[in-house]
């Protein structure tokens, strides 16, 4: 092959390759997934450039000891955090790993439902004085449970957006599920959600239904899929994150199947 036939080869196929990988970009989840902070009760992770999942455990009496995850925000050293981790000394941790590691001012933490897997350390952000924010119906729920929040919670209604230096972050209510009160954060610089315990990760069972809404949990779910079809990270309340698959097992996991009894006929 003539030399100059060559290098035009060359580079064709070259583009072709990059072309390739730029399309592989914007339609995989691409998830860094690096341990920055590791002790035997808090893991943190990495996920984007500004996204990390915080995970600490429970122990329960019916599913024993439980990893919880919540989702921590940073931009321009500004953060932001979805659920608590799962008690004071765990919450300490996180907050340290923030301020002293990242260099980072916390400026809200956010529970997404009245569970002790997001509010168990409530009270250490509060020490620190950062600001919680909290919807109507979880502060309702926490009250009708004996708890008394702090006076200091600024409450809002569905939708609440605040900002991250230059950027927002958001907290949303869709529906009922886990909960009647279960939000969900996002942050769209990253296109990320942080779906709470509303989310299941891929394999796992219903879980704790107590106060769930099963009639409603996937009606839920589909309106999430709907205005977010796109997103890159979803991170789920316990085990392990991913995309918008985790958003479609839990509309089927909890997808009302109709039966003998309920059909009807047309």
């Amino acid at each position: 092959m003539p030399k100059p036939l060559l290098v035009c080869s060359v580079l064709i196929g070259l583009l072709l390759i990059s072309c390739q990988r730029a399309t592989n970009k914007n339609t995989e989840t691409l998830i860094d997934d690096t341990i920055v902070y590791e002790t035997k009760d808090l893991v943190i992770k990495k996920l984007s450039n500004h996204v990390y999942a915080h995970t600490s455990f429970l122990i329960t009496d019916d599913y024993g000891k439980v990893a919880c995850n919540g989702m921590l925000v940073i931009h321009e050293n500004k953060g932001i955090v979805f659920d608590t981790p799962t008690n004071y000394k765990n919450s300490l941790e996180l907050i340290h790993f923030i301020t002293d590691t990242l260099k980072s001012q916390l400026v809200a933490i956010i529970p997404t439902h009245f569970h002790e897997d997001c509010i168990g350390g409530i009270k250490a952000f509060e020490k620190y004085n950062i600001q919680t924010y909290a919807s109507k119906k979880t502060i309702k729920l926490l009250e009708n449970n004996g708890e008394k929040p702090s006076q200091s919670i600024k409450e809002f209604d569905n939708i609440l957006t605040l900002d991250i230096g230059n950027k927002k972050v958001h907290a949303e209510y869709f529906g009922e599920g886990h909960t009647k009160d279960n939000i969900i954060g996002y942050f769209p610089e990253d296109n990320a959600i942080f779906g709470g315990c509303l989310i299941k990760k891929i394999g796992a069972s219903k879980g704790y239904l107590g106060d769930a809404n099963t009639n409603k949990w996937s009606e839920t779910v589909r309106k999430i899929k709907m205005r977010y079809p796109k997103a890159e990270i979803v991170i789920p309340g316990h085990g392990k994150w991913g995309g918008t698959e985790l958003f479609d097992y839990t509309i089927e996991l909890f997808d009302l199947k109709p039966t003998a009894n309920n059909k009807t006929n047309n």
